[in-house]
């Protein structure tokens, strides 16, 4: 469950409802790095190929995984963007894999004309089977092909964390845009730092460890407001996904049922905990 908070009634940048001190204090001892060496951008772009062209089996499951998320981001952009009453007629995804996240906007009605773009031609291939999106371009990963204050809204969902470079992109997002929807994954907690979900992390191609002072920062580096923000723990249909036995199924819906009590009752607990998805609008100072 996504709890929402109108930016505009907080206390300051580094505050959130309930927060005594700020996540980067409380989590000084984490790494802010999960891979310390950075894959060339040909080395990147050649891992997401990878990663997008499975054999047929591995792909449909993927597929269905990536349509899954998408439900959940959807449910984020288009929420965070009523609060502030934004209601885009053009719309860039940086990042936007096979297309699922403008798939599914589409489909709600949101967003207006669609575009995207990803690093990987492997996914732009998939993502221009989808005649919903108007457009999807190969871009180099740091520079958008797009004018200045091209769109209305850029969404950078799951992004960030994947990026050598996170505020240059970032401010490039907003060179193109007044107004960006940025998700990810909050990994600075006690769980993400057992082995095994580092070795995952890594897996995923997670460049960066990041928690909400670490995202607010970046985006007043990039000389933008947070207007509103979420946080929200993974719903069940997610935790059960690859859960192929009854007792793994079990125990996946009683992970969500504890994780999504103490998201509802203490978020920042929840952040300290476990990693829990992290959504804000951003917007320029004068918009």
């Amino acid at each position: 469950m996504a709890q929402t908070t109108n930016s505009g009634t907080a206390a300051s940048a580094g505050t959130v409802a309930g927060a005594a001190r700020s996540d980067a204090v409380s989590f000084a001892v984490i790494a802010s790095t999960i891979i310390p060496v950075v894959p060339d951008p040909a080395q990147f772009a050649s891992f997401y190929d990878d990663a997008y062209s499975q054999p047929p089996g591995q792909a449909e499951v993927y597929s269905r995984w990536r349509a899954l998320g998408a439900a959940g981001k959807a449910d984020h952009v288009i929420g965070l963007c009523r609060s502030a009453s934004v209601v885009p007629a053009s719309t860039l995804e940086i990042g936007c894999g096979d297309g699922a996240l403008l798939s599914e906007l589409h489909r709600r009605g949101f967003g207006g004309q669609l575009s995207g773009v990803e690093i990987s031609e492997a996914a732009v291939r998939i993502a221009r089977q989808r005649h919903e999106i108007e457009s999807v371009e190969v871009y180099d990963g740091q520079h958008l092909p797009a004018d200045d204050g091209g769109y209305e809204l850029a969404i950078l969902s799951h992004v960030l964390e994947h990026v050598a470079d996170p505020p240059a992109l970032l401010c490039e997002a907003a060179r193109v845009s007044r107004a960006i929807v940025v998700e990810v994954p909050l990994e600075a907690n006690w769980s993400a730092r057992r082995t095994g979900k580092r070795a995952q992390a890594v897996e995923v191609g997670h460049l960066q460890r990041l928690d909400r002072g670490a995202v607010r920062a970046l985006v007043a580096r990039a000389g933008l407001v947070t207007a509103a923000e979420l946080q929200d723990a993974l719903p069940l249909a997610a935790q059960r996904f690859f859960a192929t036995s009854r007792p793994a199924q079990l125990a996946a819906a009683a992970k969500w049922s504890v994780r999504v009590a103490v998201n509802r009752l203490a978020p920042p607990l929840a952040r300290r905990l476990f990693t829990v998805h992290y959504a804000c609008l951003c917007l320029q100072p004068d918009g």
